[in-house]
């Protein structure tokens, strides 16, 4: 699934084969589960919700309505804001929450994850603020909307 290619490094196919393979894959929105135990981790500072519901809940507050695409219009540039389809909103979040985890100061990668994953429910961190910030360049930007791809 989506998730699982995202999180993966290039050396990691096998793994991530094998844990698909034991049945290590929730079919409903395709996350591995007990990869990096990411979502235990959820689970236990989360204590009166379900990880599942954090983690979609994350997701939609993460996944940008409106992005910014480049048009050459008589020698310009200019940003002009598009709305996004519904696979592409599901793919950036996950790339975007995948990504700032990554960057993020905690030991291990799960709990880097599960740190993430616990701000962007709450509608903090850096996978939030990303989606603020391409929404935001959208608004400046409304002027040229009609520019449109």
């Amino acid at each position: 699934s989506k998730s699982i290619r995202k999180r993966m490094k290039q050396h990691l196919q096998e793994t991530t084969d094998f844990l698909k393979s034991n049945g290590f894959e929730n079919p409903e929105i395709g996350i591995v589960l007990k990869q990096n135990d990411a979502m235990a981790i959820v689970e236990s500072k989360v204590e009166d919700e379900k990880p599942l519901e954090v983690w979609k809940r994350a997701l939609s507050n993460v996944a940008p309505g409106v992005e910014v695409r480049s048009r050459r219009v008589g020698g310009a540039t200019f940003q002009i804001p598009t709305p996004v389809r519904e696979n592409r909103k599901q793919s950036l979040a996950m790339k975007w929450l995948i990504g700032f985890a990554r960057k993020r100061n905690e030991k291990t990668m799960s709990q880097k994850l599960a740190a993430e994953i616990i701000a962007a429910s709450k509608e903090e961190g850096a996978a939030f603020k990303k989606k603020e910030d391409m929404h935001r360049m959208a608004e400046a930007n409304k002027a040229c909307s009609h520019f449109r791809v």
